[in-house]
C-alpha cells in the first residue's frame, strides 16, 4: 500500500514510550508527594478541564497543593511530570523521519494541555521532527470524540483519505477510521512500514 498523505501521530504510548510503573511511580520518594493524591484531588476532578483549555494546568494544581503537599509548587511539580515522562522512540522516530525525507507530512495528533504541548514540542525538539501539532486544549476536544478528528481535518485542508492515524488506543484508531482516516494501531512490536501496510 502506498504511504500516507499526512500521518497524524500520537504521542504517549507512540513516540514517547511509558515509563515503567508510570511516569509518577517513584513521585513520594521524590517529593513527598504521593500519585494517589494527585489522581484524587487533581486529576479526577480537574483533569477534563485542564485538559481540554477550560483551566490552566497550574490554575488548578497550585491549590490542590497548597492544600495537600504546600511543601510544593505547582512549577516544580510539572517539571517533575514532564522529565519523567519524555523517553522519546528514538527507532521509531529514525522511521518516520525515513517516511518525512520521502514527502510523508508528519503532524501529531494528541491529548495534552497547553504546558506539556509546549514541553513537548519545544524542549523535546518534536517541532524539528514533525510539521505541525494538533492537541486537546488548543482544539477544544479530544480523541475519541469525532470533533477531534473534524477539527483537525478542518485545519489540514486535507481530504480524510490522505489522513492515517498512528495510535496505541483501539478507541482512537476505530474514530480515526469512522471519520473516514486510515487508522493504525501501534503496539511498538514490529516495524513501522509493516504496521502502515495493514492499515
Amino acid at each position: 500500500m502506498t504511504a500516507p498523505r499526512v500521518l497524524m501521530v500520537d504521542v504517549d504510548g507512540v513516540v514517547i514510550r511509558p515509563r515503567p510503573g508510570g511516569w509518577g511511580a517513584e513521585m513520594e520518594a521524590d517529593l513527598g508527594l504521593p500519585v494517589a493524591t494527585l489522581q484524587a484531588h487533581f486529576f479526577g476532578p480537574h483533569w477534563a478541564d485542564v485538559v481540554l483549555g477550560r483551566a490552566g494546568l497550574h490554575e488548578r494544581l497550585a491549590p490542590v497543593l497548597a492544600e495537600h503537599a504546600p511543601h510544593l509548587t505547582s512549577r516544580a511539580v510539572a517539571d517533575y511530570w514532564f522529565a519523567r515522562d519524555a523517553q522519546l522512540d528514538e527507532a521509531l522516530l529514525a522511521d518516520l523521519a525515513a517516511l518525512r525525507a520521502a514527502g510523508v507530512r508528519l503532524h501529531l495528533a494528541t491529548v495534552q494541555e497547553h504546558e506539556r504541548a509546549a514541553y513537548i514540542w519545544n524542549r523535546l525538539g518534536l517541532r524539528d521532527r514533525f510539521d505541525a501539532m494538533h492537541y486537546a486544549a488548543d482544539l477544544g476536544c479530544a480523541k475519541p470524540d469525532p470533533a477531534f478528528f473534524t477539527a483537525v481535518q478542518a485545519r489540514t485542508g486535507h481530504a480524510p483519505a490522505d489522513l492515517v492515524l498512528l495510535d496505541d488506543r483501539h478507541d482512537n484508531v476505530e474514530a480515526a477510521r469512522a471519520a473516514g482516516w486510515g487508522g493504525v494501531l501501534w503496539d511498538g512490536t514490529r516495524p513501522l512500514a509493516e504496521a502502515l501496510a495493514d492499515r
